[in-house]
């Protein structure tokens, strides 16, 4: 076994406090890296904090992970040390249902593990994510990362990223066609970015003007302040897509008006409590209503790819290990522009 630090919350209530752990030695196919950079997501909250009733403690969250090769198993092809690499926010499945053997192991229903707050391979402990020094995973679920990009910033694409882009490249988001952001935040600012390289023109719907110029600085066309009703009725039946990355309670249906014939509304957001759908509204326009969770193995990878031939990159306030509890604290106020990343030198 390889001993491992990381930062860990001990039960619901507490702060993550320093934590020593165990990783299983890499078998034939797996990677191991010593973590660099982890993204903090909203999720690792969500997780810490038990707020989907099925955390187990002691938790190590993290789910952004880049780091650098420095071992494999004798059966991987893929990498040697020293390949810069990612791991997101799966670290196994069944890989032989039809949506693992399609490409979309996030919705393997036999078998999904996580890369945190899942039954290990022994089935006696439980995955600990990337708050830590090392990690061992599956060649199949490692990605390569980049060389040209700032690998700090490349580590909340591992999630935030690759949430915002899958639905961008399902729908078929291109030139010409006119899509909205709704909410600027660390998955908002990404969907932006993706957008406009897929040469979308670019709407942001934001709740206040406060976050006006930083849209228009990320390359928005434009910006609607949603809490204005003349604002809003300005761009009804207008939009070809609209990407909602709100997690609080919102009215859908007054972006589902937005929308031209034909138009897809895609939440990527996860809301508490359920969202009330007028059918009118999709029915005036033969609109649809979609969700849509993160990416496989596939996708992500093209994600990746595609992020280092446009420069793609998110921003990024480094802290070190010590604050991750601020930042918790921070995160729930929306207090960051627009995701924390752990540098995980901190840890030595």
């Amino acid at each position: 076994m390889i001993p491992a630090r990381g930062y860990a919350a001990p039960d619901a209530r507490s702060p993550l406090t320093p934590f020593q752990f165990e990783r299983r030695d890499p078998g034939p196919r797996d990677v191991q890296l010593e973590i660099l950079y982890c993204g903090v997501c909203h999720t690792d909250l969500h997780m810490a904090r038990n707020d989907w009733s099925f955390s187990p403690y002691p938790l190590v969250p993290g789910h952004e992970i880049v780091g650098r090769v420095v071992r494999v198993g004798r059966d991987v092809k893929k990498f040697q040390p020293g390949d810069l690499a990612g791991v997101g926010t799966m670290v196994d499945s069944c890989r032989a249902c039809v949506d693992c053997k399609d490409g979309y192991e996030q919705y393997c229903k036999v078998r999904g593990v996580l890369t945190y707050g899942s039954p290990e391979q022994d089935g006696k402990s439980f995955t600990q994510g990337g708050y830590s020094d090392s990690v061992v995973v599956d060649e199949h679920f490692v990605l390569k990362v980049p060389t040209n990009l700032d690998p700090a910033a490349v580590a909340p694409l591992l999630c935030a990223g690759i949430t915002t882009y899958s639905p961008l490249r399902h729908w078929k988001v291109g030139p010409g066609q006119k899509v909205g952001v709704v909410g600027l935040g660390g998955l908002g600012h990404l969907g932006v970015k993706f957008a406009l390289a897929l040469g979308a023109h670019v709407t942001v719907f934001s709740h206040t003007d406060r976050k006006k110029q930083d849209a228009l600085r990320l390359g928005a066309h434009e910006v609607v302040v949603s809490s204005k009703p003349e604002e809003m009725a300005a761009k009804a039946n207008s939009l070809d897509f609209i990407l909602d990355t709100v997690s609080a309670a919102h009215d859908v249906n007054a972006y589902l008006g937005l929308l031209r014939r034909d138009g897809h509304l895609v939440l990527v957001g996860f809301p508490a409590k359920p969202l009330e759908v007028a059918p009118v509204a999709l029915l005036s326009r033969r609109a649809s209503f979609s969700g849509s969770g993160t990416g496989g193995l596939p996708e992500t990878q093209a994600m990746l790819d595609f992020c280092g031939k446009h420069g793609i990159v998110s921003d990024i306030e480094l802290i070190p290990i010590q604050g991750i509890n601020d930042a918790f604290d921070r995160l729930e106020k929306g207090d960051v522009k627009y995701r924390f990343v752990i540098d995980a030198k901190s840890l030595k």
